[in-house]
């Protein structure tokens, strides 16, 4: 297999990934809390990796892609109370919604999806020993809290140490808790849904969700895999608190290595609310199409902030519609000489598989991809067509997006279409231009043109 380089967090370095279980990757990535309609920024880490899951799957080797899907939180408590329905009323129907603008966005459904709900005897199972070996305590109004102290390096993902921390006064003493950088295991409450455990009514904390669930679906693991996934804004407090946790209960760091992508920015300002610059991905997705979005987000580094203006956005519709209408020109050609076009297949396409071992450069890779379209079109346009080098050519590309995962639908066309496509061809050299016309509409409505 071909080496792969990539940016562990955890040190902040680039590495070469090596699995824990030869030929295997396990893959974490932090989901949505289903309480409304995503924006663009949820739909970032869908795609970036997305990609990284491609690329080792293309490079052969066995992947299991978890992604969650947060179903109880006091957002939905509040938005479900607002619309008046119940709160697994509203995940569902949010779910629904996310998981169809992921096929939308070319991205595959993970393999498991697993929701907090579903998991809460683990979950309350787990508290359980954390109380029980000294990391955790209950307080006197009956939530429990995560004791950071106990965890001899807390802080090496972030770099915000207790001792950063205390410096900076960021965080209060209240509710209980020992120690201002404690953070809650469960919460008691009376709202919402709620579980009995020996401590009180109430629902577990957000950065206990993820570690446990990974804890039971990679169990023969040891609770330990071999890539966490997230969003930068992630990194802290929620997976240094999934670290902590791992560390205090499996004796591990519940990842070998995580990555993490950078923000999206709406016209170089932050997204956000309060700014009224909120842009959901179905709108996007709607005006312009999965594919083009998609391509969008590729064209950046996923480490760094991306920027998504009217500009950008058209620009790889732009882009996404020049590839289209290149493969388009092959297929026809092709099939029109006799050949079976998904039988074609690219070459050993180093320089491209290179740029995505290193560390997912998809903006160089996406450079090959365009250079090679360049390389088609220019076949295209001679008048003897080199059958085989337009093959290579053609296969290459169908190579490179289904790495990418961008998704264009091949033409097939039928022997009625073929004899048709030559019919116009020659009306057309023979200047019938009304019968080429009446040729070429037919052909049109069979998406042909």
């Amino acid at each position: 297999m071909r080496e792969v380089k990539l940016f562990n967090s955890l040190g902040n370095k680039k590495e070469t990934f090596v699995p824990l279980q030869k030929g295997k990757v396990s893959f974490y990535v932090c989901g949505p809390t289903v309480y409304n309609d995503p924006h663009i920024g949820n739909f970032r880490p869908v795609i970036v990796f997305d990609a990284w899951r491609r690329l080792f799957l293309r490079l052969g080797y066995q992947v299991t892609f978890v992604s969650n899907y947060t179903d109880v939180d006091d957002k939905i408590i509040n938005r479900a109370k607002q619309l008046g329905i119940t709160e697994s009323e509203l995940t569902e129907s949010v779910i629904r919604s996310f998981s169809s603008l992921v096929e939308e966005v070319g991205s595959m459904q993970p393999d498991i999806t697993p929701r907090p709900t579903v998991y809460m005897n683990e979950m309350i199972s787990y508290i359980g020993d954390l109380v029980d070996n000294g990391s955790a305590y209950e307080a006197s109004n009956g939530d429990v809290y995560f004791k950071v102290e106990s965890v001899e390096v807390y802080g090496e993902l972030s770099g915000n140490t207790p001792e950063s921390l205390n410096a900076g006064a960021r965080i209060e003493v209240k509710d209980g808790k020992l120690s201002p950088l404690d953070f809650a295991l469960w919460k008691k409450t009376d709202e919402g849904i709620q579980w009995d455990t020996p401590w009180s009514k109430g629902r577990p904390g957000w950065h206990t969700e993820c570690c446990v669930m990974i804890n039971a679906i990679f169990k023969d693991q040891g609770g330990y895999i071999d890539i966490h996934g997230g969003g930068f804004d992630l990194k802290f407090p929620h997976h240094e608190n999934e670290i902590a946790q791992s560390k205090a209960h499996n004796h591990n760091g519940l990842a070998r290595y995580w990555l993490h992508n950078g923000f999206i920015n709406i016209d170089d300002e932050k997204m956000s609310k309060s700014l009224g610059n909120v842009v959901l991905a179905k709108d996007v997705v709607a005006q312009y199409g999965g594919m083009p979005f998609r391509l969008m987000v590729l064209n950046t580094h996923y480490r760094a902030p991306l920027t998504f203006t009217d500009k950008t956005i058209q620009e790889a519709e732009t882009n996404f519609s020049k590839i289209k209408t290149a493969l388009k020109s092959a297929e026809i050609k092709l099939q029109l000489r006799g050949v079976d076009i998904s039988a074609l297949r690219g070459d050993e396409e180093n320089e491209f598989f290179d740029a995505l071992c290193d560390d997912l450069n998809t903006p160089n890779a996406l450079s090959v991809l365009y250079a090679e379209v360049k390389t088609l079109n220019q076949l295209l346009r001679v008048r003897e067509i080199d059958e085989a080098a337009l093959g290579l050519s053609y296969g290459r590309i169908r190579d490179y997006l289904a790495t990418l995962g961008l998704r264009i639908d091949a033409i097939v066309l039928s022997e009625e279409d073929k004899q048709a496509y030559k019919a116009y061809e020659q009306a057309k050299a023979e200047k019938r231009f009304e019968d080429a016309d009446k040729i070429r509409s037919s052909l049109m409505e069979k998406g042909v043109f």
